[in-house]
């Protein structure tokens, strides 16, 4: 990104002046707004040569130098293709304009690292405070965090197309992590409710799948009070993306805030689900019901037990609905227009597709 704006300031001061103006790193790369081969042939002897003249200003191979020194070892060398002596004020300015480029981008990068180490938990809880206020990070500020995973296809960086949503304003962050990964630090107005930060992944989540079309899912934490934690927000957004391949694999983006009940299922040991399931219901009860039955009950919850509307959706008659109901009692032992029944009968759908999902825990 930051050779992004090098390149930018190398073209105006070219366009400028009229000459080329280019960029020595301290490792030897060469950014540069066109090619001027003295200086790509003899890179080595222009750094040798930069670090052991007194000053700054040095003119050879047809250019003109400026060194810039970080404890006694170069920083950057900026040159204009020219001796001229009128070229010493463009190139001091350049360089001063290079310097700030190169200033931002690390206080940018330092602070995107911190943010990185947090949520990997990688900083000690006494650290964060001073480290925050070494960085001028704003420490009790409201903070939502996102959890992005995406398919891994070549050529597509849907880190940069997130990075383009957000503004380089050194109060959001995009962090790049393992595994096809991308965390999101975005900081929120006091008051944000969850509709809000549903809104922002919507948007993130469209942006991403019409510019790389890749399928992507989101996770969304609560919203952290302070920037400590900001990692108990992230974990809770990686918990979200789990819950919902296992509960509700349509959905793309989950809020740790709506994941209700399953956040409580997906947490239990798989021996106490398998013990749940044994003692509400007979082997095998739930396997020995067809598809259309196990729908049939789906719309049912879907219109919280309201019969009309559920046969009229399923557009089936009335009685047959009820049969069907009295087929799922029979086999169940569960009438699923009495609430209390309902529930457990929910609940068991839900842990039945937990343990398919979830390997067995020793």
């Amino acid at each position: 990104m930051i050779n992004k704006y090098l390149n930018n300031i190398l073209d105006q001061t070219s366009k400028i002046i009229g000459l080329h103006a280019g960029l020595i790193e301290g490792n030897g790369t060469v950014v540069s707004s066109g090619r001027v081969s003295s200086v790509d042939e003899n890179v080595a002897e222009i750094l040798e040569m930069c670090q052991k003249r007194d000053t700054k200003i040095t003119r050879a191979y047809g250019c003109t130098f400026y060194t810039v020194n970080s404890r006694n070892k170069i920083d950057y060398i900026a040159f204009i293709n020219g001796e001229d002596e009128s070229l010493v004020t463009h190139i001091e300015m350049l360089s001063a304009y290079i310097g700030s480029i190169r200033q931002i981008h690390s206080d940018k990068y330092d602070k995107a690292n911190f943010i990185k180490n947090i949520l990997a938990d990688s900083v000690l809880p006494g650290d964060i405070f001073l480290k925050s206020k070494e960085l001028r990070l704003a420490f009790d500020v409201d903070r939502a965090v996102f959890a992005l995973q995406y398919e891994d296809i070549r050529g597509i960086d849907v880190y940069d197309i997130i990075s383009g949503i957000f503004p380089d304003n050194g109060r959001d962050f995009v962090i790049d992590l393992d595994n096809n990964m991308i965390a999101v630090v975005k900081e929120v107005k006091m008051g944000t409710d969850v509709s809000e930060l549903d809104s922002i992944a919507s948007q993130i989540a469209d942006t991403v799948t019409s510019e790389a079309m890749v399928n992507i899912r989101l996770g969304i934490g609560t919203i952290a009070p302070s920037i400590k934690d900001i990692a108990k927000s992230y974990k809770e957004a990686r918990i979200a993306l789990e819950v919902g391949k296992v509960f509700d694999g349509e959905k793309f983006i989950m809020n740790y805030d709506n994941l209700g009940i399953a956040r409580l299922i997906y947490q239990l040991p798989t021996t106490l689900c398998e013990l749940f399931l044994s003692e509400v219901f007979k082997k095998d009860s739930i396997d020995s019901l067809d598809q259309e039955t196990l729908y049939t009950i789906q719309k049912f919850f879907e219109n919280n037990l309201n019969v009309s509307e559920t046969s009229r959706q399923l557009y089936v008659h009335r009685n047959t609905l009820v049969y069907r109901l009295d087929k799922v009692r029979k086999i169940t032992g569960l009438d699923l227009r009495i609430f209390d029944h309902a529930i457990v009968f929910k609940v068991a759908l839900m842990v039945k597709k937990y343990l398919v999902s979830k390997p067995m825990r020793i």
